[in-house]
């Protein structure tokens, strides 16, 4: 039986419901995009993550529009609609083919019923213009908890990071240090017409000034660069590494750091851990395309018994699970999916995660603890209450860092509009006893 083939708006209103039901953008919008046309694939992608970034704010505007609402069955409708106002507010398309397009869409999804409606709806949205946000939240596009946790969290900094999140994030490049330098690389893209600039902060970091595939990349199936932000790359600066050191990467997929790590120090035997197969893969992915090895290991980080040989590691990368916060902009779908409440157990996890961890470091040894989270609960508290029961805990964080807030127990990055993501990080060093008696005696 031959597949119906369903508009374009229709598919979108799709994915959007399932994000509404509690499914992530990147589980939903694969299989949507295998419906629609080749030409179709990057239309339905911007209306998807259009449609989450501004979601609060377009819902806000429906509500003063659906005066009723809609009968269980007939709710698809919504995000529908919801993917209609996302066009006539921020996508420049002509009014008269989204009204016009989404009216038959609707027809599609099996509601034509609702075609008036949502006809009506939508000519006096046309007519009327976007009415003034009922609220704050509303107008900055995000659930009312996170606006309220990031103005009392950070006074001077949450309005800034709130804009941020509405922008699209900029495309990033990690050079391969071992391929060449930042600067042959940046004449590569310019003669490939693709214009870019360096990072601020991170050495071997490229932000291009507008995105582009990465077919149209330079060298990129031969290893020569690789897509990360800049802030994610920050964590080979801290890390001091040296050849022949043992480091674990502990929460590691899809691999950017694993590989950034083994890009920067030659001899490192690294080991890379998450604990999904599946995940693994794309780091088995990168690592092959860059031309690098590591011991790869499906587990629970926190379960020792379940992967470490008992062998200490001198250097510990530790990407905890987070809330996300800091990468909103990358997955709008965040604003949707996560709750308030949801943030306690992730400390939770976090602290457990840097317990478990703190045991397998080498005295003497560096852990670097990082969240892509701008909540101080997951980040700078963690570190407070883990050094508070461990007296042979040192924070290590380089003085002269030209980035990021120094909260006294870590640094925090803000998501920058044209800039990094949010980010944090920590450093920590296990004093080792026999220096200590050394510096006494």
């Amino acid at each position: 039986m031959a597949r119906q083939h369903l508009p374009l708006r229709a598919v979108a209103a799709r994915v959007i419901h399932a994000v509404s039901e509690g499914q992530s953008l990147s589980d939903a919008l694969p299989p949507a995009l295998a419906q629609v046309s080749d030409d179709e694939r990057s239309q339905l992608q911007a209306f998807c993550f259009g449609t989450c970034r501004w979601y609060h704010r377009l819902q806000g505007e429906l509500q003063t529009r659906l005066h009723k609402p809609l009968r269980k069955g007939d709710r698809i409708v919504v995000p529908l609609l919801l993917v209609a106002l996302f066009q006539l507010r921020h996508s420049g398309q002509a009014d008269y083919a989204v009204v016009n397009e989404t009216v038959e869409a609707c027809r599609s999804l099996g509601k034509p019923h609702l075609a008036g409606l949502v006809n009506a709806i939508l000519r006096a949205a046309q007519r009327e213009g976007e009415p003034e946000p009922a609220s704050e939240a509303a107008a900055l596009s995000h659930p009312e908890w996170m606006v309220e946790k990031l103005r009392h969290n950070w006074p001077d900094h949450w309005r800034a990071a709130l804009e941020a999140n509405n922008v699209q994030g900029p495309m990033t490049l990690r050079v391969n240090r071992r391929q060449g330098s930042r600067d042959d690389y940046l004449g590569q893209l310019a003669d490939a017409g693709i214009g870019a600039h360096p990072t601020r902060f991170a050495t071997y970091g490229i932000q291009l000034d507008k995105p582009c595939g990465v077919d149209r990349l330079p060298g990129f199936e031969d290893g020569q660069v690789s897509v990360q932000d800049e802030a994610a790359q920050l964590c080979t600066q801290l890390l001091d590494l040296s050849p022949g050191q043992r480091v674990l990467d502990a929460c590691a997929a899809p691999g950017g750091k694993t590989c950034a790590m083994l890009e920067a120090t030659d001899g490192l035997e690294m080991v890379a851990l998450d604990q999904a197969d599946h995940r693994l893969q794309r780091v088995r992915e990168n690592l092959d395309r860059l031309g690098l090895n590591a011991q790869l290991a499906a587990a629970d980080a926190a379960n020792l018994d379940g992967w470490w040989d008992g062998q200490p590691f001198d250097r510990i990368l530790l990407d905890v699970p987070c809330s996300g916060s800091g990468v909103i902009r990358r997955h709008p779908d965040i604003k949707l999916l996560r709750r308030e409440q949801d943030i306690a157990g992730l400390a939770q996890v976090q602290l457990n995660l840097l317990e478990r961890l703190w045991s397998t470091l080498k005295p003497g040894g560096r852990l670097v603890y990082a969240t892509c989270s701008v909540f101080p609960q997951e980040n700078h508290r963690i570190i407070q209450r883990f050094m508070k029961a461990h007296e042979e805990a040192a924070l290590t964080l380089p003085d002269d860092l030209a980035w990021g807030l120094d909260t006294g127990a870590g640094r925090q990055l803000f998501p920058e509009t044209g800039s990094h993501d949010g980010f944090f990080y920590a450093c920590l060093t296990r004093i080792d006893p026999t220096d200590n008696q050394a510096s006494t005696s």
